[in-house]
């Protein structure tokens, strides 16, 4: 095992326990939840994994320094403290993005351009030359966060957001964030061992990202790049092996069902399942969602219904109206995850929720609710819930007497050097991609609509005289 560092995983807001549970799994350590971010501790080949495997991060900071401060001046100083022939070097470019929450900082911009003199300074009194400054796809992304006078340097080892995932040809109108997509799915539980249906499937984000998860295939695995890439100390025989290491991905016995009352939205979805070579897996359908008479068992349903920015008020509550009778009379022995916003939304379903979580959507805070929809009588129901109770209570208890829940423990509380990620607000503008002072270039290519089958575009995009393992999907 190589030399262990701190790390920060950013994500969205009610994502934070399922992006720990990512995490864990990876072997991570020192896990602690903050707002909107998990902080942790691992090894390089742990960075590379975070960026490659975790559904529900939008990006990984690798903290390099931490300091305080109470004016640019100090900043200046501090930031020429730091050895930074160990991140950059003459021939790199780099950007600077910073995050102010603090009285004594009036101007973001202002603390980015001291913290660009700094490190200009540094090389040219050390070198005599200095490295240049590239807002658009630099070498090195550098994050200064201030909170109150706590300062943290970090580099970002993501880049472009995480949640681009890089298999998206086009979208329908207010498409569903891939990470947020992911989380709602982790949520359930669901794995893959029953069908999954989205009735409202718009652009398809949540069918791809079920397929994805049933299948175990990374959610990396279409990205042309990632940030760690062009650091100086990047590995690229350990990130090799972790890229084409497809060990842990397993077979999908059921289906992902999709259908929308849009015919330009099924057919936008269909182009960006192709585009992730799951065509095998997942079927798409033009139809209402009241013109279900039937649903595939076993099954999971999971939808993210209109909010009402695009249809009337009251088609809007008569939809939410439809939803719950459709459920009940269709959808029986399922259970049925629905994401809205509108309390009068989820009164018109009629059901009453097991389950109530918070998330936001974009700037909107939204409810995700879990229903029960049960089969034969409701007596008959809850006899059979109670004797699944008594059988869990049946089983041994650990050690420290207490059952396992399924949820990892970790501790809930920051320590002082990791304040800053804590108080990281910014994240709501992630799924936009809006990260540096200008937009980036598009990082993604595709291939021709045509083409039957998925080749995975990094096998053969960095170095055609070496051999690479290639990943087909049929499609």
């Amino acid at each position: 095992m190589g030399e262990t560092f701190e790390m920060v995983a950013k994500t969205l807001y009610g994502l934070e326990e399922i992006l720990a549970g990512e995490l864990l799994a990876l072997g991570a350590n020192d896990l602690q939840i903050g707002r909107r971010m998990v902080s942790f501790t691992g090894d390089k080949e742990l960075l590379y994994k975070a960026n490659f495997c975790c559904r529900t991060a939008l990006r990984i900071l690798k903290p390099i320094y931490h300091f305080k401060a109470k004016d640019a001046d100090t900043v200046y100083k501090e930031v020429k403290k730091v050895e930074w022939e160990k991140y950059l070097t003459l021939d790199k470019t780099f950007a600077i993005d910073s995050v102010i929450y603090s009285e004594d900082f009036n101007h973001s911009k202002f603390v980015a351009y001291r913290t660009k003199d700094a490190i200009v300074d540094y090389f040219i009194e050390k070198f005599q030359k200095r490295p240049s400054v590239r807002v658009n796809n630099p070498d090195l992304y550098i994050n200064i966060h201030i909170s109150h006078n706590d300062c943290t340097l970090s580099i970002d080892s993501s880049g472009e957001s995480l949640h681009k995932r890089g298999y998206r040809v086009d979208q329908t109108e207010a498409p569903l964030n891939e990470v947020l997509a992911a989380g709602m799915i982790l949520m359930t539980g669901w794995k893959g061992e029953s069908n999954f249906i989205d009735p409202m499937c718009g652009s398809g984000t949540l069918l791809i990202e079920a397929a994805m998860i049933a299948l175990n295939i990374a959610p990396g695995i279409h990205r042309k790049e990632f940030a760690f890439q062009k650091w100086v100390d990047y590995d690229e025989e350990l990130f090799d092996r972790i890229y084409n290491d497809d060990s842990q991905e397993r077979k999908f016995a059921f289906k992902c069902y999709g259908s929308d009352i849009s015919q330009q939205a099924i057919d936008i979805a269909r182009e960006n399942i192709r585009s992730a070579g799951l065509m095998k897996y997942i079927e798409l359908d033009v139809k209402p969602f009241q013109q279900y008479t039937e649903a595939p068992h076993p099954g999971i349903l999971v939808t993210n219904p209109p909010y009402g920015e695009r249809i009337s008020s009251r088609d809007l509550l008569g939809l939410y109206s439809m939803i719950g009778e459709r459920l009940k009379h269709v959808f029986m022995g399922y259970n049925a995850w629905i994401l809205s916003y509108k309390e009068e939304c989820f009164e018109k379903i009629g059901l009453h929720p097991s389950e109530r979580i918070k998330l936001m959507n974009g700037s909107l805070a939204c409810e995700y609710r879990k229903y029960e929809m049960f089969e034969g009588t409701k007596k008959e129901f809850k006899r059979n819930e109670e004797l699944k109770t008594k059988k869990e209570e049946s089983r041994p208890a650990s050690k420290d007497g207490e059952r396992w829940s399924g949820q990892p423990r970790i501790k809930k509380v920051d320590r002082p050097e990791r304040r800053f990620a804590a108080a990281h607000r910014e994240e709501m503008d992630e799924e936009r991609g809006h990260r540096f002072h200008e937009k980036r270039p598009a990082k993604m290519k595709y291939r021709e609509n045509n083409d039957r089958k998925r080749f995975d575009k990094r096998s053969g995009a960095y170095d055609s005289k070496k051999k690479k393992k290639g990943r087909f999907y049929e499609d």
